[in-house]
């Protein structure tokens, strides 16, 4: 899998300062924007109709919160693939011992399942209710579909790039659509993003949620590996280039996927938390819809679900698979790596689990395993032995500790609450 000769030469004039034309930017787009979809996946739905339908706009600030730390750690993931030509995998096999790499691996794992299956179950609860078919029925063509968006990949990076941005740009759209069909009290909204609030020990699995939904493990890997061998730099000066206009790219895809997150619990808001904050289900937030804000309203909501579910469902199952074989170092057969991350979301469907439930559930899961690839790039991209003058600077460096930081004490406090001991309202 690589670029286009015409690609590869086009990206080889502009690191030697022979284009500097705006448009001569964009053939270095593409890593972000595909791992953005992680994002705005279904388990984001669930999560953020569920806050914005029983806490309104509180939790808004969770969500930005949530997105500058992911932006942090993908740029950071993004620079380990440019400087090292290796992912965030390979290189905690080779830098970290035997017994910690196994137990990275098995929670790498855990977390991909759960990723796979938040998605994977989004994009068949949308044909679901698009098509009238059953959730088993939605189910396999999701996983069809998937495969032969995947097939591109023989083509190299451009085929599914270009897919992934598509849908990304769809799920986008849609929700700007979404606002202006509803009732939005931007005052409140903008009261929610700024003032940080939890009304509630519910309301803490609801933020912890969020940001399971959000920074998610799969993502950080998969960066590394998206910029990996993508292009070669020949010099520490075209390194440089390199990662300036990777971190573009992520201010830029990352930025709109925190605004789609943020339009997803302000809708959720808007539409169902003066009358219906007991809605906490896609089926349900799909069909109550209609009758609030016509059927434009919940076709849309639908459409991008869908959308997100596919393209989601892709991406998923390109990490699950750079996080097998960076682990173990043997190449997995893409079709394997599919089935293999499909039988939970079956054996789910299959036992009658609540499908909103479930994504949910992924998320916190996601949740308490995040901070394995968090710590490990921060200790990677920090050591000048693996980075060189690459390696991060002290401001950068503590802000990921604070980042991390608050992932495990949010992880901590949920805990606690799941044991019984009461968390005070703030």
């Amino acid at each position: 899998m690589g670029l286009t000769e015409r690609t590869s030469r086009g990206i080889g004039e502009v690191l030697a300062g022979r284009n500097r034309s705006w448009g001569s930017k964009l053939l270095f787009a593409g890593p972000a924007v595909v791992a953005s979809i992680a994002y705005m996946d279904p388990g984001n739905f669930a999560t953020n109709i569920q806050a914005g339908a029983k806490y309104g706009y509180s939790l808004l600030w969770v969500v930005l919160a949530a997105n500058v730390i992911a932006m942090l750690f993908q740029a950071l993931s993004a620079k380990l693939g440019i400087v090292t030509n290796r992912n965030l995998a390979e290189l905690s096999r080779e830098h970290f011992p035997a017994p910690v790499v196994s137990g990275m691996w098995g929670v790498s794992e855990i977390a991909a399942m759960a990723t796979d299956l938040a998605e994977f179950l989004g994009g068949a609860i949308g044909l679901s209710l698009l098509f009238h078919i059953p959730l088993l029925a939605g189910m396999v063509v999701t996983g069809i579909v998937t495969y032969a968006i995947l097939s591109g990949q023989k083509q190299g990076f451009r085929p599914v790039e270009l897919i992934i941005g598509g849908l990304v740009a769809a799920v986008a759209l849609s929700y700007v659509i979404e606002l202006l069909l509803v009732h939005v009290n931007w005052a409140a909204a903008a009261a929610g993003t700024l003032l940080p609030q939890l009304k509630g020990p519910g309301a803490l699995s609801a933020a912890v949620g969020i940001l399971g939904a959000t920074v998610m493990p799969h993502a950080i890997y998969l960066h590394s590996g998206l910029t990996q061998d993508r292009t070669r730099a020949r010099s520490h000066t075209e390194r440089f280039k390199l990662v300036r206009f990777s971190n573009v790219e992520v201010l830029i895809a990352l930025t709109v996927a925190g605004l789609v997150n943020m339009a997803m619990v302000v809708m959720a808001s808007g539409a169902f938390h003066a009358g219906h904050p007991e809605v906490a289900e896609i089926e349900t937030a799909y069909h109550s819809l209609t009758p609030l804000l016509g059927s434009a309203a919940a076709g849309i909501f639908l459409f991008s679900l869908l959308a997100s579910g596919v393209s989601s469902s892709v991406v998923g199952t390109m990490a699950g698979q750079m996080i097998m074989q960076g682990f173990t170092g043997y190449r997995i057969p893409v079709g394997i790596r599919r089935l293999a991350t499909m039988v939970p979301a079956f054996i789910v469907v299959v036992l009658g689990v609540n499908s909103t439930d479930a994504l949910v559930y992924s998320q916190v899961v996601l949740s308490f395993a995040l901070p394995v690839p968090m710590i490990a790039l921060l200790i990677l991209t920090s050591r000048r032995d693996v980075m060189g003058p690459f390696a991060n600077r002290r401001t950068v460096a503590w802000a990921a500790i604070l980042g991390t930081a608050v992932i495990l004490a949010l992880n901590a406090v949920l805990l606690l609450q799941t044991f019984g001991v009461s968390i005070p309202e703030m």
